[in-house]
């Protein structure tokens, strides 16, 4: 694979019309060292594995095209793989820990690693953040001990290692974590002044604005449009006991309006579990955020980010062009890559 990923990947870039940029071939040089130093023969792999890194952590600004190379790269791995939402997984542990009820948090962690393995050699998260204090203080075990079953992971995130987890409660807790990571990832950092998602030929057409009447009527013509012929029904989501109404449903076109998703409490399970219904989803009235309303934002990025990971097409209404959002001051740098996600989300090429 070695050379000959970096000739495919140029070929692909040519094949969709996207610019050969020298920065991102740099990180395709380093993947393929990366891979050299973890999926070679066994024999080979005798004499590396102490010293070769598991991780590979790609780091940049939003719309750089960090998730188009990892998932160029994760494809043409020819290994046990999963490609997973960073809350889903730790959903699947907390899962796991809450089924097998066990006392002693070593063995847990052991055991589901183990579990692990037997489905995977490489994981890869896409936009890896956390912002979950009980995350926060379990990931340093966890990681280390799939570092230690050989599991190799790819990563890509907004923030570089040292600054993951920023001002987040308790980050003493959670240095152990980028200790790990640092030591056993190759970090690279990628950039670009574009962001591709915004370019002239990815324009975003399923964005509405301004809210006025006419801007209402525009929504509702749409949603008349790819709702025709649909049967509507009325859903209801059970997760883990509580229960989310869908009123608006039809054969999987959904329409909510802002606050019934993110004014109240629900989190990454809930979103996971709701999108699963989704084909095309329709979110009205999403505000400007600001101090005041931060955790509607978090949760906002949260669902954002499942709907991206899920590809689900959707279609939103809001008071200011997508270039004139405000943010909480916590929340500005995972709102950036929200931001750019809208642009490509609301694109006719996405559905």
């Amino acid at each position: 694979m070695v050379k000959k990923f970096q000739k495919e990947f140029i070929s692909y870039c040519n094949s969709q019309q996207l610019e050969v940029n020298s920065n991102q071939i740099e990180v395709v040089k380093r993947l393929e060292k990366y891979y050299q130093e973890n999926f070679k023969s066994y024999f080979l792999n005798l004499f590396s594995k102490k010293s070769s890194k598991k991780g590979f952590y790609l780091f940049g600004d939003v719309g750089v095209g960090k998730t188009m190379i990892l998932k160029f790269f994760f494809d043409h791995v020819k290994e046990k793989k999963l490609r997973l939402h960073f809350n889903e997984f730790m959903l699947s542990f907390h899962d796991f820990v809450y089924q097998k009820k066990e006392k002693e948090e070593e063995n847990i962690i052991n055991h589901f690693v183990k579990n692990l393995k037997s489905k995977a050699s490489l994981i890869y998260f896409d936009e890896f953040q956390v912002t979950n204090i009980v995350d926060a203080m379990i990931l340093g075990k966890l990681f280390d001990q799939i570092f230690k079953e050989d599991i190799k992971i790819i990563v890509t995130s907004n923030t570089k290692i040292s600054e993951l987890y920023k001002d987040g409660l308790q980050r003493d807790q959670f240095k152990p974590f980028i200790k790990i990571m640092e030591q056993k990832s190759t970090e690279c950092e990628l950039k670009i002044e574009d962001d591709y998602r915004k370019s002239n030929n990815n324009q975003k057409q399923r964005y509405f604005y301004p809210l006025n009447q006419e801007t209402n009527f525009k929504i509702n013509k749409f949603f008349r449009t790819i709702t025709k012929g649909k049967k509507y029904s009325f859903k209801t989501i059970n997760v883990k006991g509580r229960d989310f109404k869908i009123e608006k449903f039809y054969e999987g076109v959904v329409r909510f309006d802002f606050n019934e998703l993110c004014d109240q409490n629900l989190g990454a399970e809930d979103y996971l579990e709701i999108v699963k219904n989704c084909k095309f989803i329709v979110i009205d009235q999403i505000p400007q955020f600001d101090d005041t309303n931060s955790n509607q934002q978090q949760r906002f990025i949260t669902l954002l980010d499942v709907i991206y990971d899920k590809n689900i097409p959707i279609s939103v209404t809001a008071n200011q062009n997508l270039d004139k959002f405000t943010s909480s001051r916590l929340l500005e740098k995972p709102f950036k890559r929200t931001i750019s996600r809208l642009y490509e989300l609301t694109s006719v090429d996405n559905y």
